[in-house]
């Protein structure tokens, strides 16, 4: 049996279902049970697939329009309120559709999630993440499998040498001391602003043939995304991010998460940027392709 069919409830929201075979996939994963401030994230992605309905999706700059594309929307994955227990189905899951070689998007929920996402990728797979934490807490609330700790683990379990983290400005000292034990390399908050952000990522992914990206939408400033489970003044503005995605365009993105939506905090311009960027991403993979 497939996990597909054992694990994803099936109801798309996505309406771009056009003819063809499906240029990407999407499925969300409504979990929050590891939540350190605000609650709510679980909601958060059928929200982006309702902005993603209701956004222009029609790139000039790429000479796509996703109007009449075929997006494969597989619904979200079956409630449950264990991290282990997600984690184990999201590998599942992720590991069965990596194999189709297909764009794969996955809509969050919290940002535990990636643990079991990105290490469903082969190891060559560089990962870049933009977030203003740098979740690399030992333990958090008693927990391993903490938002707050997922990346610990993906560096314990694979190592640091295909990760980048981009835009962090709100850490514990146990983790800048983990940082740079495992010589983790950074693009800070402080690069970013100077404008040195895009260069230097495309510089790192010059080394690797595929690459996943993780968006934390607390990477940006709260004037910009006030919808998320745990803001962080001072960050970088949407225009920086969408700076960061473009330099991204040469680049062969096979997954992506977009994680950390709260919309019961949002007035609507944080799920619009997270549908812009998944848009954007298809577009950009089109484009290239």
């Amino acid at each position: 049996m497939s996990f597909l069919d054992l694990y994803m409830n099936r109801n798309p929201l996505i309406t771009a279902s056009g003819e063809g075979d499906p240029i990407a996939t999407v499925f969300g994963i409504p979990f929050d049970s590891t939540h350190s401030y605000k609650p709510g994230c679980r909601f958060g992605p059928d929200v982006i697939r309702d902005a993603f309905n209701n956004i222009e999706i029609f790139h000039p700059q790429f000479g796509v329009d996703l109007e009449n594309a075929n997006i494969e929307d597989l619904g979200n994955t079956t409630h449950t309120v264990s991290s282990e227990e997600m984690l184990e189905m999201v590998r599942k899951i992720t590991s069965e559709l990596v194999a189709k070689n297909r764009q794969l998007f996955i809509l969050g929920g919290e940002h535990s999630l990636t643990y079991g996402t990105y290490m469903s990728f082969p190891k060559e797979t560089g990962y870049v993440v933009f977030d203003a934490h740098y979740d690399l807490r030992d333990e958090f609330a008693d927990t391993k499998f903490s938002h707050a700790a997922y990346l610990r683990r993906i560096v314990e379990e694979r190592g640091s040498e295909s990760i980048l983290h981009v835009g962090a400005r709100a850490f514990v000292k146990e983790e800048l001391e983990f940082l740079k034990e495992n010589n983790i390399k950074t693009i800070s908050d402080s690069q970013v602003r100077a404008g040195k952000g895009p260069q230097l990522l495309k510089e790192f992914l010059s080394s690797f043939d595929t690459v996943y990206t993780s968006f934390d939408l607390d990477v940006l400033d709260p004037a910009f995304a006030p919808g998320v489970g745990n803001p962080e003044a001072v960050g970088m503005t949407s225009r920086e991010l969408f700076d960061l995605i473009h330099s991204i365009s040469d680049a062969k993105v096979t997954g992506i998460d977009i994680v950390e939506l709260n919309p019961q905090f949002d007035n609507g311009a944080t799920a619009s940027l997270a549908a812009k960027i998944m848009s954007t991403m298809i577009a950009m993979n089109l484009a290239e392709n």
